[in-house]
């Protein structure tokens, strides 16, 4: 019995569902077993029940081991090590069945409840590829794109210096026609854009302090700011360029959007049963208030800037 003091809440979950499966086969009829899908492969058996490799590779998706539609080697490590605990599952289930625990009326409301949550799962899967496909994603992503609003980007150096006395002589320097990035290599006391030429990359000016935001609300493109105070000293910025931010690319909103419409899916479909259903609540809730809904639509919006010296150079 040492393998089950080993079993972890997915491996019983696991067991559950083996025991559910093991009940079903109950009372069929011999004979070679076919493969569940399609290029399924054996990789087992436990008491002339075959293992396929999709059964190994769903319960590793259960676990969080791989994802969803992700390969599993059947010779790899976790395959095997997986392959182990559907071999101890098949086991304990088969124990479960000879000692007929399957008879009790509690475990029966278990197994009901196993086979009721696959068979929505079942459900939930084939709604969701009949409605989630390219178009549908594709679709709601330039609906989006026309939608969202972008915000300006501006890209600036900085060199920050102890005293105002200083900021003023390197100032002098730059108009003189000093480049602005060796100043800022040679004098800038802020070390995170110090050695880049005080590079800030770019970024909103609502991630930026308000000293900052203040000074480069309305400056232009080749404009020399400052010096203004800043945490550190004060600092002398260089405006390099303004742009609008980038639009969040489809790859990046994919995953978003996959959830959103499946989510939508969902509720669209239990909608459609509770609506022809009879339902009746024998219990009242405890607190008042209107159930929440499992998603939102997504607001697909540009990603946050992540300028080299955002948090740094706020010096």
């Amino acid at each position: 019995m040492a393998a089950a003091k080993s079993l972890r809440p997915a491996q019983l979950a696991g067991l559950v569902l083996a025991l559910s499966l093991a009940l079903c086969a109950c009372g069929k009829g011999g004979g070679a077993e076919k493969p569940p899908e399609r290029g399924d492969v054996a990789v087992a058996t436990v008491d002339n029940q075959t293992v396929w490799a999709s059964d190994v590779k769903r319960e590793a998706v259960t676990q969080g081991l791989i994802g969803e539609g992700e390969p599993l080697d059947v010779s790899s490590d976790i395959f095997h090590r997986v392959l182990d605990q559907v071999i101890d599952q098949k086991l304990l289930a088969g124990e479960a069945l000879k000692r007929k625990l399957d008879k009790d009326p509690v475990a029966q409301r278990r197994l009901a409840a196993a086979r009721e949550r696959i068979l929505g799962d079942i459900l939930v899967e084939s709604v969701v590829a009949d409605a989630v496909n390219e178009n549908a994603i594709r679709g709601l992503y330039q609906e989006q794109l026309k939608l969202a609003k972008r915000a300006e980007e501006i890209h600036a150096r900085q060199i920050v210096l102890p005293t105002q006395a200083e900021a003023e002589a390197v100032r002098k320097m730059a108009q003189s026609g000093a480049s602005f990035e060796a100043l800022a290599m040679e004098k800038s006391t802020d070390s995170a854009t110090r050695f880049n030429g005080g590079d800030m990359g770019y970024f909103t000016t609502d991630v930026m302090p308000e000293a900052y935001a203040g000074a480069l609300k309305t400056a232009k493109a080749g404009q020399l700011i400052g010096p203004i105070p800043v945490d550190g000293g004060f600092a002398l910025l260089k405006v390099e360029d303004r742009r609008l931010e980038p639009p969040l690319t489809f790859e990046a909103a994919r995953p978003q959007i996959v959830r959103f419409l499946t989510y939508d899916q969902i509720r669209d479909q239990l909608e459609k049963l509770r609506a022809r259903s009879k339902i009746v609540r024998l219990v009242k809730a405890d607190g008042a208030g209107a159930p929440v809904p499992p998603a939102d639509a997504p607001k697909i919006t540009p990603a946050p800037p992540a300028p080299k010296a955002q948090a740094e150079g706020k010096k």
